[in-house]
């Protein structure tokens, strides 16, 4: 199943996919993760109803996700990222966080922030927790995941240069586009291979695979647990593979007039325009 966030009102709704174009709706968002197996088992119903709910087309998307979720991720995790980067293979994760504030859907227009040269391209498989995850073991851990999501991690590389911490440069406005959260049941296991794919005006400028990953999901999940519960609803980006922009000669950034759109296997892509920084 596949489930997508829109507005209604001020609240952020979830609903699920009946169809090529219909959203059948289901429960505000903190709601729907606070009660994932009477929602699932309510839209395993609706999905066999193809023409419920509404038009897809007709509705104000928005990522899929509770504003008390917390999205959390994991740098250099492809060995051959780390490589172009000239960075030795890692012996933990790389932890840093994002706001929820700053994910987007397919669509929304990215601005380069004014001080930066542009934004950079980061094609990433997210997981959705599904499950209260304290202190697990990897096994445990990737059996609690609900469902993966296409995500791009645009990234404002000069204020993340700025000091040894990345936050800044991982929050600009929109630099989060999502895809909808596609349940793990029809994903399976990333260590099997899921091809990541980023395009830039129609050129592949990303093409890895998760089998590169340093840490799979599982491990990812039961080392962050040992310090924090991880909770459903909550996100965790798992890396980006080879390919970004500033490890090119010369460096290479999004532009405003670009088109960036990246693609996973089995969970669908997300496109989106990047456009200059609105005027004051």
């Amino acid at each position: 199943m596949r489930f997508v966030g829109f507005r209604d009102g001020r609240q952020i709704q979830v609903g699920v996919l009946t169809g090529g174009d219909r959203v059948a709706p289901l429960a505000e968002a903190g709601e729907f993760y606070e009660d994932l197996p009477r929602w699932t088992a309510r839209a395993r119903e609706l999905t066999r109803q193809e023409l419920a709910g509404r038009e897809l087309a007709g509705l104000s998307l928005a990522p899929a996700v509770a504003g008390s979720a917390r999205v959390v991720c994991v740098g250099l995790n492809y060995r051959a990222h780390a490589a172009e980067g000239g960075f030795p293979i890692p012996e933990t994760p790389a932890i840093f966080g994002r706001w929820t504030a700053s994910l987007a859907v397919d669509g929304t227009p990215v601005p380069v922030p004014p001080d930066e040269a542009g934004l950079d391209w980061e094609v990433e498989l997210v997981a959705v927790v599904g499950a209260e995850l304290r202190c697990v073991d990897e096994e445990t851990a990737l059996a609690g995941v609900f469902g993966y999501a296409t995500f791009n991690d645009l990234s404002a590389r000069r204020a993340q240069r700025l000091t040894a911490q990345w936050t800044l440069g991982k929050n600009s406005d929109h630099s989060g586009p999502i895809g909808p959260v596609v349940t793990a049941d029809e994903v399976g296991d990333p260590a099997g291979g899921l091809r990541l794919v980023t395009r830039v005006n129609g050129e592949v400028v990303q093409d890895g695979d998760t089998k590169d990953m340093i840490f799979p999901v599982g491990r990812v999940l039961a080392h962050l647990s040992r310090t924090m519960t991880l909770r459903p609803g909550d996100l965790v980006a798992t890396g980006t593979p080879a390919g970004v922009g500033h490890a090119r000669t010369p460096a290479r950034f999004l532009r405003p007039g670009d088109v960036v759109e990246v693609e996973i296997d089995r969970l669908g892509s997300v496109r989106n325009p990047i456009v200059a920084w609105p005027e004051s």
